[in-house]
């Protein structure tokens, strides 16, 4: 068995709470409900009769799928490569989640996956340019003196 490699992992958990917040922000637009509506009122106006709740995260999920497949133009860059940034932005993608109703659910894949980067990150694992593939290791061989 080979060694669980913890980004890739938590790279297809994010990917699955990214999708699981689109379809929850297009449900959205047809039936709105904010997440804390049976504490107060006072935030109905940000998911109807103006979708800005459900605009927000269908664009949180659209960048998301974008930075975590990803697309040709981002792949291999410092941003894509980068474990803290991945860090700093899935909490926002968990907290404009968790304010609507419908993403609840991805709201929690979205921290178990900031985790599982976290555990990644902890043991010193690298996001390589292509996805889907390993670190090159470097050649450990002893290399024969020159004369």
């Amino acid at each position: 068995m080979g060694k669980l490699i913890k980004n890739h992992w938590a790279r297809l958990v994010v990917l699955t709470a990214a999708a699981y917040q689109l379809a929850a922000s297009l449900e959205g637009f047809f039936w709105p409900k904010f997440f804390f509506d049976f504490l107060t009122k006072n935030f109905d106006p940000f998911v109807k009769p103006v979708p800005i709740l459900q605009i927000l995260n269908l664009l949180f999920a659209l960048i998301t799928l974008a930075y975590e497949w990803p697309l040709t133009f981002l792949a291999g860059t410092r941003l894509h490569t980068s474990i803290e940034a991945r860090m700093l932005w899935l909490p926002l993608c968990s907290l404009m989640a968790v304010m609507m109703y419908q993403a609840t659910n991805p709201a929690l894949y979205y921290l178990i996956g900031c985790a599982a980067y976290f555990w990644a990150y902890s043991e010193g694992e690298v996001v390589c340019a292509v996805p889907w593939t390993l670190p090159k290791r470097a050649d450990r061989r002893p290399r024969p003196e020159k004369v």
